[in-house]
């Protein structure tokens, strides 16, 4: 009977443990830059990722996360959790409970360490003896768990450090002692979704912040391989999501159909939260149900594909737009938007990877990134938390 308990257990280690197990002292950089779409470096000149294709490794695309916007998708990359299980279910959304908005844009409740659920890959790490730097990632400058990446940015201090100096920050943190040296390091570039939003995704100004863009990331693999450790980091290349365009010809109004008698709050554009007072979920269902551009669930019918609707920060109706339409009152004067189904090309990402522990020249059919924590995991060679990712989904891309 000990025998036989000895051998579960180590069956049961073996199966958590064995892909964060590798032993490694090489280092790992990801990069994001935020709403790349996986088809521009086909739309716009894009040679330093071209190159990286030709050296590493390319994935057809990535599929973010449900909702496919910012905040909720690089948590997502950090936590390997979907958003419905690590709390930040939208770019803003209310909390029925306390009666708060949450919005990235308000530091009071960005900040907030308590919406944040799951653990990041940084702490991770940290708990495993593994020192970590970060650059503006979503949640690294917030004590969750009470634990900050070794090396930080704070997103809220002015100004903020221009593009091309993010680029000397990981270089300079890579050229510390051994014994500070982060062996993960996670940046951060908020373009080019803002060019995608004010002119769309099919622009001359989207195709030249690309192109800038690449150029740093040309500038970033020129000065790893100046390092003396060049020969020993890994580099990863990838989005929280894309871009499509949108207009207000595409657009479905709120108060065509619901009345304020209905909701106790509305929040949220793709997707939008109904909160409903009490016996009114049905009108507003039955209201919705055969409107032309939008799809409309109660919250525990919403498609179990999106991963959507256990949290209770979700509404009790959940109102899902088309891609390129809008369900507003006030809708967006910009030229593009994301937050649609993950399904939607337009709203997938590119992935880039090279260096040591990646295959060269290889194209990948695409991965979800709830898988990216597992990579993370691996490539440190530290124990993973349980997550939504799937290491079996993105071990192909490496070399061993």
């Amino acid at each position: 009977m000990h025998k036989f308990i000895s051998s579960f257990l180590l069956i049961v280690f073996l199966t958590s443990s064995v892909y964060g197990a590798k032993k490694s002292d090489n280092y790992t950089i990801i990069v994001s830059l935020d709403a790349f779409r996986w088809d521009y470096p086909q739309m716009y000149s894009t040679p330093n990722l071209d190159k990286v294709a030709c050296i590493g490794v390319k994935a057809e695309s990535m599929q973010p996360s449900y909702p496919a916007s910012t905040f909720p998708n690089h948590y997502t990359l950090a936590t390997g959790l979907v958003p419905d299980h690590h709390g930040i279910v939208n770019n803003t959304f209310w909390n029925k409970k306390t009666g708060v908005l949450y919005s990235m844009g308000d530091s009071a409740t960005r900040n907030n360490p308590a919406y944040y659920l799951g653990e990041p890959i940084w702490i991770t790490a940290q708990k495993q003896g593994v020192k970590t730097g970060n650059v503006y990632w979503v949640g690294s400058d917030i004590a969750i768990k009470n634990t900050y990446p070794t090396y930080y940015k704070n997103y809220d201090k002015k100004p903020m450090i221009p593009f091309a100096a993010r680029v000397d920050t990981v270089i300079s943190w890579l050229n510390k002692k051994k014994e500070d040296r982060p062996r993960l390091i996670m940046l951060y570039f908020s373009e080019p979704d803002g060019k995608g939003h004010y002119f769309g995704p099919k622009s001359r100004e989207v195709g030249n912040e690309v192109h800038y863009l690449d150029s740093l990331m040309g500038d970033l693999m020129h000065k790893i391989k100046e390092l003396p450790i060049a020969s020993k980091v890994n580099v990863i290349i990838t989005s929280d999501h894309g871009m499509a365009d949108i207009s207000l010809e595409r657009v479905v109004r709120v108060s065509d159909y619901i009345t304020s008698r209905w909701v106790e709050k509305i929040d949220g554009s793709n997707p939008t939260s109904i909160f409903t007072r009490q016996g009114c979920q049905d009108s507003v269902l039955f209201a919705l149900n055969n409107v032309d551009h939008i799809k409309v669930y109660k919250k525990e019918n919403i498609p179990t594909s999106l991963h959507y609707g256990t949290s209770d920060r979700i509404g009790d109706v959940v109102v899902c737009p088309d891609c390129g339409w809008q369900f507003s009152d006030h809708p967006s004067k910009l030229m593009g938007a994301h937050g649609y189904d993950p399904a939607c090309p337009e709203m997938q990402v590119i992935f880039y990877a090279y260096g040591p522990d990646f295959k060269k020249s290889y194209k990948s059919k695409g991965f979800v990134n709830v898988d990216i924590y597992p990579l993370l995991a691996y490539l440190l060679g530290v124990n993973p938390e349980k997550t939504d990712g799937d290491f079996n989904r993105i071990k192909d891309i490496l070399a061993k």
